[in-house]
């Protein structure tokens, strides 16, 4: 797709690329009041992280599914699509410049995404341009004697692409595969960032670079977790970070299937606009010739979801007169199991959500604690009916 530009001769600049910019020589430039009705709101092209003329990055550990995640998310913009359940603009032509996998890998992976959310061929036709750096290595910066420098001719002909293509929206993954320069070095990767931002404002595009966390110790990471110097992370205009499910949240949503399948998308940096909550997605498995997972949404389970009044009722008829503890230590007497019995739920898997169901029905009125004689005449908590549900 991209034009051959392996000839280019290479010229080296220790202060990096200028691009034009209006603007004046003279400063300081005074303050002009304006109508606000006439300043345009600002530009965003996907959720509130992609943005015009910025960078965003987005950052998680080693599979955990960034790259199924930023695939779905390309179809979607690329198609007009809510894929994910994020707003997208319409009319975006998507770039995704994969520096690590093999572009079998990279179709594989597409067209199983495309599969699973039913995109047809003709609704990203002209809009999807994919490249891997296993066919064109990318480098923006080397480190050299004299310090950092720029690779111009590299980035000018990024600008030309973007440009002839009229591309909205650039996906770099990762971002360490793009230059050569020390990764913990803050002031060449704040040069490297500040390179990525201005090819975004030149060329009127979104930029999103994919990084990888340090190692955390078994620790939910945040974007500041990722690996090397945070200049990356302080260039950006907005980051979010991608974690896994842990085996205690798995038991909370009672989810039954390997957690690892499960993450959660926390965008925790916003410059311009306010942080949003923790969003969950899965990777499901999509049956190809050669078999591969795609992400989706994934909604983490409500306590009463699925659960009406008449189940309420239901439950509790089954609990009247029983006599049935409220402690799940109990065992066999334990209130929950007879709940699991008739909601159909499982008292093992979904002890948490039964747990938060009871505590709810005694907040509400609708069950109601109370000291019985066990066996042994000794007093335990049990549970009674308080208010009847009127179905």
């Amino acid at each position: 797709m991209m034009r051959d530009f392996a000839d280019m001769a290479l010229k080296l600049d220790a202060h990096g690329a200028e691009f034009p910019n209006e603007r004046s020589d003279r400063l300081p430039t005074e303050f002009v009041w304006r109508d606000p009705s006439t300043i345009p709101p600002r530009p965003w092209l996907y959720g509130q992280h992609l943005i015009r003329k910025q960078i965003s990055v987005t950052v998680a550990p080693g599979g955990v599914g960034k790259s199924s995640l930023t695939i779905c998310e390309g179809l979607a913009m690329a198609s007009g699509r809510d894929l994910l359940g994020d707003w997208t603009a319409s009319d975006l032509n998507v770039w995704i410049y994969n520096l690590e996998d093999t572009r079998d890998e990279m179709n594989r992976r597409i067209i199983a995404a495309m599969q699973h959310h039913n995109v047809a061929s003709e609704e990203i036709s002209g809009r999807l341009f994919v490249d891997t750096g296993r066919e064109r290595e990318l480098s923006t910066a080397i480190q050299t004697r004299e310090g950092v420098q720029i690779v111009k001719p590299e980035m000018e002909a990024l600008a030309q692409e973007i440009e002839a293509r009229e591309i909205d929206v650039l996906i770099i993954d990762p971002f360490v595969s793009s230059h050569q320069v020390g990764e913990n070095d803050n002031g060449a990767i704040d040069l490297v960032a500040k390179e990525w931002a201005r090819l975004a404002d030149r060329c009127n595009c979104a930029i999103e670079l994919v990084h990888h966390t340090r190692k955390t110790n078994g620790e939910e990471a945040t974007t500041e977790s990722g690996r090397g110097a945070t200049a990356l992370l302080a260039a950006a205009r907005s980051g979010r970070v991608l974690n896994k499910m842990t085996e205690s949240m798995k038991a909370e949503a009672g989810v039954k299937e390997d957690p690892s399948t499960y993450f959660a998308v926390t965008r925790d940096k916003a410059n311009l606009a306010p942080t949003a909550g923790r969003v969950w997605r899965r990777l499901a498995s999509v049956h190809l010739s050669n078999g591969d997972s795609v992400g989706e949404v994934w909604n983490w389970p409500g306590t009463f979801d699925g659960i009406s009044l008449a189940d309420l009722l239901a439950v509790q008829k089954a609990l009247d007169g029983k006599g049935l503890r409220y402690s799940d230590q109990a065992r066999e007497d334990w209130a929950g199991l007879t709940i699991a019995e008739v909601l159909a739920l499982d008292a093992c898997s979904d002890r948490i959500r039964i747990k938060k169901m009871i505590e709810a029905w005694l907040k509400s009125g609708a069950l109601k604690k109370v000291k019985l004689l066990d066996a042994k005449r000794m007093e335990r908590p049990c549970l009674e009916v308080g208010e009847w549900a009127n179905t």
